[in-house]
């Protein structure tokens, strides 16, 4: 198969466990590198490789799986897979986590039982999906692998394998994208799947430096397969009974690295950091106020206190729970980016002289502009001498908890009633995975809970074991394995490697863009989170008009595109500014030859 990439397991994959291989492989390119047992299947090297499919995929390879389904494919079997992982990988990721080799137990469906008691079948999708998962998908994977390579020049690639950029009209007539009254079978499928590839953007390319996220990892790639495989609802223990378990396990060890120890310590997934950022705001009034939960607001004037930097989930979250984006009142910050505790403590003050109760404070932990951390230990202080709710939202920045480096940035988190964490950020676990932490989950129950008997039944154990009784949602999919089984593979070790190492690279961006002389920086030295920002300012010297600026800041990152490289921009007090977002798969040649792109781009505007 001279293409490979995204495709779905010819089967449903009934039994997957990993074993470590740290040897690499001897040949990228040969597929008899990649041992494939199977029942009656040939072991002399003959078999037919002609037949596979990519699982990818992550920091440190992309997977190929070979088919079992073949000419005599009634018959049970195993196949091995492991990662092939590209040189420059191993050496940016030596030590970081070692590469899985994957034992796949298929079962066709015309056969009989597995003979393993420890295996469990399941129904073969139709033969349309067979043939699908036969067919060429588009090589997102490896081609990033690929064009890393070239990311090092900074210069225009042969083929940019990042993204095909089109405007929205010009898209929609591109991708063809009509529902029909008719199935169009599996034609009709593979053909969405390769427009849908096609005119993605490709996270797992070096040169995504856009977003607070980029690709996921193999492990990722594995837990989000069984969690659609098992296809549940985490709401009551009874139909998740191990993903419950397992995401109270997570919650617990998560917020125990936050400082959260009690007996009740834990946490719960939210669709992503604006849900756990709403749900912390409603269990802070419903707490703190509890004839709100039956009565509503009431009479009472809510003011909530955020960053002038913070997340802007906090205004909707105030307009969800009808406050109104009006209660939210911005705290000024510091030169770095960081909430002014004095200032917080003047605007509490301010409230209550206006007859207004200070409800909430949203505190940050890396954000979202400049990667800013607040003092959280000051602004606890402030917290409780107007009793109010102290909320952290780390949705970026949580994971330096991992870190002996970085935590120190997290200091007084435990004096924090919540904490908010995305793991699908810094820690590479697919979109989305968000957990709302706390010290004690009881809380979160007495705030959240509502009388379903029809869905939530009384248990003798005081735990509460029906997880949608603490959250605001119903259905949720079982996002914590995604965490769990990554922490189970790489280690909290592994996960501070990988942490350290993306602090490294943002150091290094620093550095040589401060050395071209060229650029006015705005993030510190060393930066405080993975975003270095910065003006262009030919010999150093920035210009004045914050519109000139703006237009060339936009024209770079216009530019870079055509180079390979995706970075964002943002207004500041002088105009826009170029920002960069390293992650913990970026290398050192990549921001060396994003360096050389933008100077040289930037010279093209000047």
């Amino acid at each position: 198969m001279s293409e490979s990439g995204y495709a779905l397991p010819y089967v449903l994959h009934t039994k997957c466990s990993g074993r470590i291989s740290n040897q690499p492989p001897a040949n990228p390119k040969a597929g008899k590198r990649l041992e494939r047992r199977r029942r009656g299947a040939p072991s002399n090297g003959t078999t037919d490789y002609s037949n596979f499919v990519t699982v990818r995929a992550n920091s440190d390879a992309f997977v190929r799986v070979f088919s079992p389904i073949g000419k005599d494919s009634d018959n049970m079997g195993t196949c091995t897979c492991t990662p092939i992982v590209p040189e420059y990988r191993r050496r940016a990721f030596a030590g970081v986590g070692c590469t899985p080799t994957i034992h796949i137990q298929y079962h066709h469906p015309s056969t009989t039982a597995a003979t393993e008691s420890t295996t469990t079948t399941t129904t073969t999708p139709p033969s349309s999906v067979h043939n699908l998962c036969r067919a060429r998908a588009r090589p997102a994977t490896r081609d990033a692998d690929e064009a890393a390579l070239h990311r090092s020049t900074g210069t225009v690639p042969p083929r940019n394998v990042l993204v095909d950029p089109h405007e929205p009209a010009e898209l929609a007539a591109k991708l063809k994208f009509i529902l029909p009254d008719k199935g169009r079978g599996k034609d009709g499928l593979l053909d969405a799947i390769r427009r849908v590839l096609r005119y993605s953007v490709n996270t797992w390319d070096q040169g995504f430096l856009d977003k607070l996220y980029a690709s996921n990892t193999p492990v990722g790639v594995i837990s989000d397969l069984v969690l659609s495989v098992l296809n549940t609802n985490l709401h009551v223990f009874q139909v998740s009974p191990a993903l419950t378990v397992i995401e109270k396990t997570t919650g617990r060890a998560l917020a125990n690295r936050f400082g959260f120890t009690g007996p009740r310590a834990g946490g719960v997934t939210c669709q992503g950091g604006s849900s756990s950022n709403l749900t912390s705001l409603v269990v802070a009034r419903n707490t703190l106020y509890p004839d709100c939960k039956p009565a509503g607001n009431g009479a009472r004037d809510f003011v909530v206190f955020t960053s002038a930097h913070g997340h802007y989930s906090v205004e909707k979250s105030a307009m969800i729970c009808g406050l109104g984006e009006a209660s939210v009142w911005k705290v000024p910050v510091d030169g770095g980016g960081a909430m002014r505790p004095d200032r917080l403590r003047e605007l509490a003050a301010r409230a209550r002289e206006l007859g207004k109760t200070p409800l909430y404070v949203n505190s940050t932990a890396g954000s979202t502009v400049r990667g800013s951390f607040d003092a959280f230990d000051e602004i606890a202080a402030v917290c409780d001498e107007y009793g109010m709710w102290m909320h952290i939202d780390a949705s970026w920045g949580g994971p330096v908890v991992f870190s002996a480096q970085q935590r120190s940035k997290l200091r007084g988190s435990h004096l924090a009633d919540s904490i908010t964490i995305n793991p699908h950020k810094m820690m590479n676990a697919p979109t989305t995975c968000s957990f709302l932490l706390g010290p004690d989950m009881g809380i979160f129950n007495k705030a959240n809970s509502t009388s379903a008997g029809y869905l939530f039944h009384e248990t003798a154990d005081d735990e509460v074991w029906d997880l949608a009784d603490l959250t605001l949602q119903c259905g949720r999919r079982g996002d914590s394995l995604k965490v769990a089984l990554a922490w189970l593979y790489y280690g909290a070790d592994g996960f501070e490697r990988q942490i350290d190492h993306a602090f490294a690279m943002a150091h290094h961006l620093h550095s040589l863009i401060q050395q071209t002389g060229n650029f006015v920086m705005l993030s510190e030295d060393p930066p405080p989170c993975l975003q270095v920002c910065f003006y262009h300012a030919p010999g150093g010297k920035l210009s004045d008009d914050a519109a000139a600026n703006t237009k060339i800041t936009q024209a770079i990152v216009e530019r870079l595109i055509r180079r390979g490289f995706m970075v964002d921009y943002a207004p500041g007090d002088k105009g826009s500014f170029l920002r960069v977002v390293v992650n913990t798969q970026t290398l050192p040649t990549t921001v060396e030859g994003l360096t050389r792109a933008i100077e040289e781009v930037a010279k093209e505007e000047t």
